[in-house]
């Protein structure tokens, strides 16, 4: 979870005695110009009457979502939870966030980045205190959530601040079981992987790992994730010999470690030999522990089997490149055994994607 300085707006904790049944802010204020109007509750919610609602929820759960209560900050369920998994909406069961777009707000509150997808929040003019606000409801069951800010960390530069009672959270472990199985994609693979959730069950298919290392990580992932049958990338550290390293540990050779990319692949739509084909193409592997400007054993040229039959087929792959006329100098890649992969920072994954036009200096050679 991202770390971000305390905020001085905030939530503001106005726990309610009692109501009537749904938001008066947002009937009271009406849509925020330019927002979304609100959204009639899906049937199943709408089917529940209020009197199911007060006996299946908990006095709290209900005067928040029902009440547009605002739970008290640092006595609430989730606000420091940093647990991988989805956070439900409590009254329709409905997916609204994940911990991957959690981070500590200071506020004592959850906050989140952004939703999992915009259709499935609205947001409403809130004037019921002296400071104008945005409400956040679920817009399957129209309940309270809590507030949007735009104090947020970038690159979004939101603060989605909800209240805890008004979610439930399902654990990555338990995704599957609970049939969110569809989500578990979303995960970086070295945290499914951690946690004992294997790809298989992520995919609903066998797939396979690569982990390669050929100069800045940016330029490599931004081509690898770009090949048919490739599912998955993630951009981190291998091949060091410290544990958890950062991107400043790993300059000047300190860590030992080598940028690398972990690609997450099914193997009926592309092969193993196919993907290193392709690395050998995009990075010169003749030139030791460089890749263009980039200097230092972090660059280095590397092929991290994590079988003998990948082993196998990366010294076919190196002699396939060594013969293909490409290169003028000997190969200098190295093929060793896999280490832990250490995922990088979040600000290194997808870096192309985000910036577009940003540093790289891969490109695919004939």
């Amino acid at each position: 979870m991202t770390k971000t300085p305390p905020l001085l707006l905030s939530c503001f904790a106005l726990l309610a005695s009692g109501c009537a049944p749904k938001s008066s802010s947002s009937a009271a204020a009406g849509p925020m110009a330019g927002l979304d109007s609100p959204e009639a509750p899906s049937a199943e919610v709408a089917a529940e009457t209020d009197e199911e609602l007060q006996e299946r929820l908990t006095e709290l759960q209900y005067q928040v979502t029902q009440c547009s209560a605002t739970e008290p900050p640092f006595r609430n369920e989730y606000w420091d939870n940093d647990e991988p998994g989805l956070y439900l909406d409590v009254v329709s069961g409905e997916p609204l966030f994940s911990s991957e777009d959690k981070f500590d707000s200071g506020s004592g509150w959850p906050a989140f980045t952004k939703p999992l997808a915009d259709e499935l929040v609205t947001e409403h003019a809130d004037d019921t205190l002296w400071v104008p606000r945005v409400e956040a409801r679920a817009a399957g069951s129209d309940s309270h959530l809590g507030h949007v800010f735009n104090d947020g960390p970038a690159p979004l530069g939101t603060r989605w601040c909800i209240n805890s009672a008004s979610l439930r959270f399902v654990h990555l472990q338990d995704l599957e079981q609970e049939g969110l199985g569809e989500y578990l994609d979303r995960f970086p693979a070295a945290l499914r992987e951690k946690h004992g959730v294997t790809a298989s069950a992520a995919s609903g298919k066998d797939r396979e790992v690569a982990i390669l290392a050929g100069g800045c990580f940016w330029g490599m992932e931004g081509i690898l994730r770009t090949l048919p049958g490739v599912k998955d990338t993630e951009v981190g550290y291998t091949g060091g010999h410290l544990d958890d390293p950062r991107y400043q540990d790993t300059h000047l050779g300190m860590s030992g470690h080598a940028e690398a990319i972990r690609i997450e692949f099914d193997p009926a739509e592309i092969s193993y030999g196919q993907i290193l084909d392709t690395f050998f193409r995009m990075h010169d592997p003749t030139t030791m522990d460089r890749q263009g400007n980039d200097r230092g054993s972090e660059y280095r040229s590397a092929v991290f089997y994590r079988n003998e039959a990948q082993r196998a087929e990366a010294e076919k792959a190196r002699e396939r490149a060594a013969a293909s006329g490409r290169w003028d100098d000997p190969i200098v890649t190295e093929i060793t055994e896999a280490s832990t992969f250490w995922p990088a920072e979040e600000r290194h994954q997808d870096y192309l994607e985000k910036h577009p036009g940003g540093y790289t200096c891969h490109y695919l050679r004939d």
